[in-house]
């Protein structure tokens, strides 16, 4: 049965521990024993022109089956193959995201904050992104230090304790205590740039080079000494993005040489050498050439952890350049790809039941892990009617919209989406072999921690389908519904 909270979700729609990630591994680990003779799996399922979201569906039993035929419809699993452990699934707050929370009753905060972060009543996210200083889902643009000042004494997050740091604080407690949270910044302080600006791009002037590093430690630091671990950082979001809002541009080989002359070596010398250094933070076109040119560096790749990447620039087709990240695990098995954000942009109000939403959601989610992602964060976990706010008017949408007219929440279906791996997917869990034999039914399955197997299918088509969930010479039979996700759980 559906739990009281996402009962309370579905209402809505129809109206409207830390730990290190492991080492990802190019190819599957010796074979494990496991047996399916005797198991059983839940169904749980989310299909357009229905009430279902989430929805428990019926509990199947694994029976011998024989050969299957070629016209037979099926997802195929070995859970002996092994490779990638998941860091955790989650999504961005942000100004905008904190702003807008504070704007709702108390009774709609606390149920956004079980939706989000309650691995029993929600969708257990595990992990958090964040910006250092402002981006374009700030209301206004800021920095933390005042003009020129290079030695930092200056520097304060007063700014981000009137609404960033207690819903960070709050969404950490009602995750458990430990919600893994990484940070990026969008520009230095305009002073520190070529262009004297926070938007518009420019670049990192050499005179302080040191100073930025420093910053990231103060930032680190104070977030630290209020409360709110650090489990990592991005290098810079979008290093070849010349924005209207806050950017600023690296090249690989600029990015490259400032993590192994400045950040890296800074990191290290204040004691934060363990925090997991991102590189790239941008999006997949151009990974593996960012990717080669900073870790062929033996300098620079013993500072970061793995590769950051987005999914704008590459909706067009139907690969969405997945190859380009199985390239870069493939030629850096010692790497960790994560994918730092991605969005639906151009918000309309009008378009929040738009069911497509949740599907470039689905089906970018099973390509990134199948392709040896470890860790994947959504952009902005909430914003406004309007999409924002956002100081620039790049207005976007969230997988839960707050409408702040009425006072009451809207969840489209991407936080469905996103839950059917959020939640029966949890950190620690180890990818296993996976695949369908019809290109209409994608999949990814995950082996958890306590030996419960999650396989996500989704069916992107506009006809119903059969198939069966094979395994080891027993399968179960499911019925796919047209335009659906369903995440299969075997106990």
């Amino acid at each position: 049965m559906l739990n009281k909270l996402l009962s309370v979700v579905l209402l809505s729609a129809l109206g409207a521990g830390y730990a290190p990630a492991q080492r990802s591994n190019p190819k599957p680990t010796a074979p494990k024993k496991y047996s399916v003779a005797g198991r059983k799996a839940q169904v749980y399922v989310t299909a357009a022109g229905t009430a279902q979201r989430l929805a428990a569906g019926p509990v199947l039993a694994f029976q011998p089956v024989t050969q299957p035929l070629e016209t037979q419809v099926c997802v195929f699993l070995d859970p002996t193959k092994t490779y990638q452990t998941l860091l955790g699934i989650g999504g961005a707050l942000t100004d905008a995201s904190a702003e807008t929370y504070a704007k709702l009753p108390k009774d709609q905060q606390q149920e956004f904050m079980r939706a989000y972060y309650s691995p029993t009543e929600g969708i257990g996210y595990s992990l958090a992104r964040t910006n250092i200083a402002s981006c374009d889902f700030s209301s206004a643009p800021y920095s933390y230090v005042a003009e020129g000042d290079k030695e930092l004494k200056t520097f304060s997050v007063k700014h981000d304790e009137q609404f960033r740091i207690p819903m960070l604080k709050q969404a950490t407690a009602t995750a458990g205590g430990k919600l893994p949270l990484y940070v990026s910044p969008w520009s230095p302080p305009a002073w520190m740039k070529d262009n004297k600006a926070l938007l518009q791009g420019g670049k990192l002037l050499p005179e302080y080079r040191q100073a930025w590093a420093n910053h990231y430690v103060k930032f680190i630091k104070e977030y630290e000494r209020q409360g709110l671990p650090i489990w990592g950082l991005s290098v810079q979001n979008e290093p070849m993005a010349k924005q209207r809002w806050e950017s600023c541009i690296f090249t690989a080989e600029e990015e490259r040489d400032y993590i192994k002359q400045y950040l890296g070596p800074t990191l290290k010398k204040n004691g934060l050498g363990n925090r997991k250094l991102i590189a790239w933070d941008h999006n997949r076109d151009q990974v593996f050439q960012r990717a080669s040119t900073i870790l062929d560096d033996p300098e620079a790749a013993q500072y970061v952890w793995g590769i950051g990447y987005h999914w704008y620039e590459t909706w067009t087709g139907s690969d969405m350049l997945f190859d380009n990240l199985r390239r870069v695990h493939e030629a850096y098995p010692e790497k960790n790809l994560i994918f730092t954000e991605g969005c639906i942009e151009k918000f309309s109000f009008d378009r929040v039941g738009d069911w497509s939403l949740g599907e470039k959601y689905g089906y970018s989610m099973i390509n990134d892990f199948n392709s040896g992602t470890v860790g994947w964060t959504d952009w902005n976990v909430l914003l406004d009617e309007r999409g924002g706010p956002n100081h620039m008017g790049n207005f976007c949408f969230a997988p839960i919209i707050a409408d702040t007219r009425t006072g009451k929440l809207v969840y489209t279906n991407i936080y469905y989406y996103i839950g059917h791996f959020s939640k029966f997917i949890r950190p620690g869990a180890k990818r296993i072999g996976s695949s369908s034999n019809r290109d209409f039914l994608s999949s990814t399955a995950f082996l958890n921690p306590d030996g419960k197997v999650a396989v996500v299918v989704m069916n992107n088509s506009d006809k119903a389908q059969d198939f069966q969930l094979w395994m080891q010479g027993q399968a179960v039979t499911a019925a796919s519904q047209p335009h659906s996700i369903m995440t299969v759980v075997v106990n």
